[in-house]
């Protein structure tokens, strides 16, 4: 890999682009991409200078680092994070996630994940609040070593549909509000109206139907 092709990289990774998407720019398999970038302080702090030098300094010494062929998990997982971030979460929220449901018991500790996925703690901390806050994850205490430990588990998806269902309706009736302070024989009035009338009656089905079939996760 060139120089000019580090740049590009760094580059795409500053624009936000998938790691696919940068390996369909350059014309190269999206795990070499991947390696490159892991391999070179992550996509947060990915420098195509330092890049090429710690390659020079490796071809120096006569190790370079080993390739290793993308396994069908490495794949899939890669495939999935994309498919998350195609519907609006932040790339490294998505990794967390993804990282924590392919867990055989769903819980991983802050240090884990940063270990895991090369990042730094501060990056899985504002991932994990995130995922939190959403109804995603849920954190809990280990009292005896004094760390959260993040957990996914079923419930998990009954309370993210929940969470993400209020706070539609919330802005449903917000703009009913909004549409009777303006005047329902207003243009932009009738507009908001029938906009949260349909949210409405949407998000109360949507949160009857999560009651519906939450005994499905039990």
């Amino acid at each position: 890999m060139t120089q000019q092709d580090r740049g590009r990289i760094a580059a795409g990774l500053a624009d936000g682009l998938s790691y696919a998407e940068i390996a369909r720019r350059l014309e190269r398999p999206t795990s070499t991409i991947s390696r490159e970038v892991t391999r070179n302080g992550g996509p947060r702090d990915y420098r195509p200078q330092q890049a090429q030098h710690a390659t020079v300094r490796r071809a120096r010494r006569g190790t370079p680092a080993p390739e290793r062929t993308e396994s069908p998990s490495d794949s899939a997982m890669e495939h999935v994070v994309e498919l998350a971030v195609r519907s609006g979460l932040p790339r490294m929220t998505a990794r967390v996630h993804i990282d924590l449901l392919l867990a055989e018991d769903g819980r991983r500790t802050a240090a884990e994940l940063a270990r895991r996925l090369n990042v730094s703690p501060a990056s899985v901390s504002v991932a994990v609040n995130f995922l939190v806050a959403q109804g995603y994850v849920r954190r809990e205490r280990d009292p005896e070593r004094r760390r959260d430990i993040y957990v996914i588990d079923d419930e998990a998806w009954y309370n993210s549909v929940v969470i993400s269902a209020r706070q539609t309706l919330d802005s449903a009736r917000a703009s009913l509000a909004t549409a009777e302070q303006l005047g329902l024989d207003t243009p932009v009035g009738r507009r908001l109206a029938k906009a949260g009338t349909f949210l409405e009656h949407v998000i109360e089905d949507m949160l009857k139907s999560a009651d519906r079939w939450r005994s499905v996760l039990e």
